[in-house]
């Protein structure tokens, strides 16, 4: 009983210290995709996407990147830009952009990886939108692009602002809109944050080492000594075990961490990270936008993708000797996290900036009108997670209870 009060206690402790850790980064990460959505409109993208493939590959990459992480608001504006006139390739690389390339992400990762991670995030990612391009030419699927957007009806009432930039930058009207994204951010995310990082405590007090190396064959070893075979077979559970947990990207981060640190390789870490797109709920909202003939093919095209981009990343990183050592991954369960350092300042800096956006949006433009599509969800899987969270709570008050009164 004293051995499982004790993991208990370490097991919430974790999680809080990870959330801790990562809520400056988390802030940063809404308030910058919040600005941009306001000032950089749907309308205004797909204008300048245009119709030419390789111009909006490039544009749909770019757009992607100052947009959204949250796989839900990237497959409601992908579905969108695609319904308006973009073309299915560049709809692809913004989706593909706006949950692998955006800045909170990296910062995420950076914070409970290394570097080596967010090269691996940001170079998978490209990889991710040229092996898809390439694929998509070379089967080229006219009929199923012709029929999915045939299932999309237009929306000929939506309506955006037609202000310049200029005139968003002055008006108080769009800085509530700002606020009001920002907690939509929020409020798009909570569950999985929560549940992925009272699960990453979970399995770093309980889950032992023994399970990770019966999962992904000949954990433990050097980086570089992983043989083609170990490292299909990773990045292809690395997917499953994504699915398992069915948690958004951001918050799948110190689950990564943790695989990583047990001596899962490079590229089984990076497939888990990029499977947020592969994923059950995807594929049924998918299915929803497009017909099933084409969610099935898209998931046979991201998976593709990120089997492809994972083994490349890794090969090329032992190339050039640059496969990051699990001890990276293992170190963040050893420190203490609350402490008086930068993290502390940071996060109370920018808990003043949360503070200020929410007072924008709630307070003082109570009154102004926001709406942003978002993919419509399951609400059975909506209930789960929302219970989940609840009972996370309760398991993580308990456990600093248990932590800091009782043992």
């Amino acid at each position: 009983m004293n051995d499982f009060l004790q993991r208990w206690g370490e097991a919430a402790n974790t999680s809080a210290g990870f959330f801790w850790m990562a809520l400056w980064a988390f802030v940063l990460g809404y308030a910058v995709s919040s600005l941009i959505q306001v000032f950089i409109t749907e309308k205004r993208m797909q204008q300048s996407m245009g119709k030419d493939e390789g111009k909006g590959v490039l544009l749909g990459t770019f757009f992607g990147f100052i947009s959204s992480s949250c796989s839900f608001a990237a497959l409601a504006t992908s579905k969108s830009l695609f319904q308006k006139g973009a073309s299915f390739v560049s709809s692809i690389a913004f989706l593909l952009a706006s949950t692998n390339l955006v800045i909170e992400l990296g910062i995420i990762i950076s914070i409970f990886l290394g570097w080596q991670f967010v090269v691996g995030e940001y170079v998978g990612g490209m990889l991710l939108i040229l092996s898809s391009w390439l694929l998509i030419r070379l089967i080229n699927p006219k009929k199923l692009i012709k029929r999915a957007k045939e299932n999309l009806q237009e929306d000929h009432d939506s309506k955006e602002d037609e202000k310049s930039f200029q005139e968003k930058l002055k008006s108080s009207e769009s800085w509530a809109k700002v606020g009001k994204q920002y907690g939509m951010e929020w409020k798009m995310v909570w569950k999985d944050v929560t549940v992925g990082f009272t699960i990453a405590g979970l399995v770093s007090a309980f889950v032992p080492d023994t399970f990770f190396e019966t999962l992904f064959i000949n954990t433990g070893e050097e980086q570089a000594s992983f043989g083609f075979f170990t490292l299909l077979e990773h990045v292809i559970v690395g997917p499953v075990a994504a699915f398992l947990t069915f948690i958004g990207s951001m918050g799948n981060i110190p689950l990564a961490a943790l695989l990583f640190g047990k001596g899962v390789s490079f590229a089984g870490v990076m497939a888990f990270i990029f499977s947020d797109l592969v994923v059950f709920p995807v594929l049924r909202i998918n299915a929803k936008y497009y017909g099933w003939k084409m969610s099935l093919f898209i998931l046979f095209l991201l998976f593709t993708s990120l089997i492809g981009a994972s083994l490349l990343l890794h090969y090329g990183f032992n190339l050039f000797n640059l496969l990051p050592e699990p001890s990276a991954g293992k170190s963040i369960t050893e420190t203490d996290h609350f402490q008086f350092d930068y993290t502390f300042y940071l996060n109370v800096a920018f808990l003043l900036v949360s503070g200020i956006l929410i007072y924008f949006g709630f307070f003082k433009g109570k009154e102004v009108k926001y709406h942003k599509e978002m993919a419509p969800k399951s609400m059975a899987m909506e209930k789960t997670l929302k219970w989940l969270a609840f009972i996370s709570y309760v398991w993580l008050l308990g456990g600093i209870i248990v932590k800091y009164f009782i043992l």
